[in-house]
């Protein structure tokens, strides 16, 4: 700063040098012209001097701008670490507070470790017990097995008790109905047959009908209807014997025709072909019209 001060005071001093000089009439010695002319060796030094110090003042200013762009740069960068001081501060206290909370951590793992290893020690220990009372178990077990009888066995055992439990109620309420039946009239047990056969109430309607052939109440016409029940429910050889009774105690039936179609069809079903053809051609010929016929022929392949 005191070298730019020294030489714009020098500048100052030639420029009041070079105002004070006279020039001539025709402008010679003049040196303020663009091309001055006619110059004394003073003043020629004079101008030299005047020349040099325009070039150093121009470079000094050019230096003081430079200065000026560094000084601006120095201030950017100053900022820029200032910047990175603060972060690198921040950074720090960070790292210290991870640091602690770490610490804090590890001391929580150290003490669940802990606590974990004297769990596995009781939980072993327990172990241990429980190995010993499976083994007093298993003993108990091989004794009571030794003892008593099998698994198979006693599943045998409650089948059967089962089974005769199933046979009594069946054989109880068997004598249940019987006894309830034998108090009432065979004319109101007739009725009371045919209406659980009309609900198709066949377990009852049975159980009636049976009443009915033991107290000898139209017993061709309770065996056909027995007959009819068996063949409904596809016992087939069970309806023909029904059907058969029934036939062998009154043939002159008005349910003959049905009686016979459906012995046809029951033999034909348990694969008496040739019985099943005969009792066929028995309802053509007995009943030729009959409606029973007409499906018998069928059967048979005449129509």
């Amino acid at each position: 700063m005191k070298r730019t001060a020294h030489i714009l005071l020098l500048v100052t001093f030639v420029s009041s040098l070079s105002f004070a000089a006279e020039p001539s009439a025709f402008g010679a010695g003049d040196l303020t012209a663009p091309n001055p002319y006619g110059l004394t060796p003073n003043e020629k030094v004079i101008l030299q001097t005047k020349n040099t110090l325009k070039k150093v003042a121009n470079n000094t200013k050019s230096q003081a701008n430079e200065l000026d762009s560094l000084r601006e740069r120095l201030d950017g960068i100053q900022s820029i670490v200032e910047n990175l001081s603060i972060k690198s501060h921040n950074n720090k206290i960070n790292l210290q507070k991870f640091r602690v909370k770490n610490q804090a951590n590890i001391a929580n793992i150290h003490e669940f470790q802990s606590k974990l290893g004297v769990q596995i020690q009781n939980n072993t220990q327990e172990i241990e017990k429980l190995k010993v009372m499976i083994l007093e178990l298993s003993k108990v077990v091989d004794t009571i097995n030794a003892a008593y009888i099998s698994k198979k066995e006693f599943n045998t055992f409650v089948k059967d008790i089962n089974s005769f439990k199933a046979l009594v109620a069946k054989e109880m309420k068997a004598k249940k109905s019987r006894v309830k039946s034998s108090k009432i009239s065979s004319a109101t047990l007739y009725k009371q047959a045919k209406a659980y056969y009309d609900k198709k109430y066949y377990t009852k309607a049975i159980q009636s009908y049976k009443e009915l052939i033991k107290r000898k109440y139209k017993p061709a016409y309770a065996h056909y209807m027995i007959g009819e029940m068996n063949f409904k429910r596809k016992n087939y050889a069970e309806a023909i014997s029904y059907f058969k009774k029934s036939a062998s105690l009154y043939d002159k039936a008005a349910y003959m025709p049905v009686l016979l179609l459906h012995t046809a069809i029951a033999m034909d079903k348990t694969g008496d072909k040739e019985h099943a053809k005969a009792f066929y051609n028995a309802v053509v010929v007995k009943y030729p019209h009959s409606k029973e016929a007409k499906k018998a022929k069928k059967y048979l392949g005449l129509s």
